[in-house]
């Protein structure tokens, strides 16, 4: 019996890891929706991946135009996606923001820390609650939240953009929250680490790909049972 293809939502996916891991998981074979609020740069990330496709037969890329701040937005993505799948199979919520005057915890302003976390947190929120009746269909549904180390109350603050990481901290919450009240998913926050793109900056550590590898680990092959929980390199760690 022919497996059924995977059908996967990635969210700021039109560049760095959001990107990378939309290629892993066409390699997959999933059928993988790449989501941007930017519609030309969303569309050019088809194109690539479509055409690095041709030569290594990855699964089917589409692109959807999602700004995860805009509840509208939101909503006319799902609608539009219901229309070409009648399931969702993994939501990747990776789409986020790192604002360069995010500087101070003592001066930084209430719309600074507003605007991030209505980017980090609360899209990654609204996000999987739209889409969670196309979730629902699937019989192994996941949700993977890109967090950050940054996130994390254990050792996680260490003054380095202190609005970012309070989003994070936040939104490793939302995913304990979720996976409670979604018992048969798979719903866990994944650091990627310090990795090489325009928010990393050139000197981060690891490279797109590396920074990628975990969330694909989560999204494709972790076991179904592993949930409620923040992980790097294939290991849980504190949050």
């Amino acid at each position: 019996m022919k497996m059924q293809q995977r059908i996967a939502l990635v969210t700021g996916a039109n560049k760095g890891i959001g990107f990378e891991v939309a290629r892993q998981l066409a390699r997959r074979n999933f059928r993988v929706f790449i989501s941007a609020r930017n519609t030309e740069a969303g569309e050019a990330a088809v194109r690539k991946l479509n055409k690095e496709g041709e030569k290594e037969d990855y699964g089917e890329i589409a692109f959807i135009k999602i700004d995860v701040s805009k509840p509208d937005s939101i909503r006319r993505a799902a609608e539009e996606f219901s229309r070409t799948s009648d399931r969702l199979d993994l939501l990747v919520n990776n789409a986020g923001i790192l604002l360069d005057d995010d500087k101070d915890i003592l001066t930084i302003t209430p719309e600074m820390l507003e605007t991030t976390l209505c980017t980090n947190t609360l899209g990654a929120l609204l996000v999987s609650q739209t889409f969670i009746p196309l979730l629902k269909k699937s019989d192994a549904p996941r949700i993977v939240n890109v967090s950050s180390g940054g996130g994390q109350l254990t050792d996680g603050a260490d003054g380095w953009a202190p609005a970012y990481c309070i989003s994070k901290t936040a939104l490793n919450g939302v995913t304990v929250q979720l996976a409670h009240a979604l018992p048969k998913f798979a719903i866990n926050s994944v650091c990627p680490g310090w990795v090489r793109t325009d928010m990393g900056g050139a000197n981060a550590t690891r490279s797109i790909a590396e920074g990628a590898s975990g969330i694909v680990w989560l999204a494709a092959d972790a076991p179904q049972k592993e949930t409620s929980k923040f992980w790097r390199d294939r290991k849980v760690i504190p949050w």
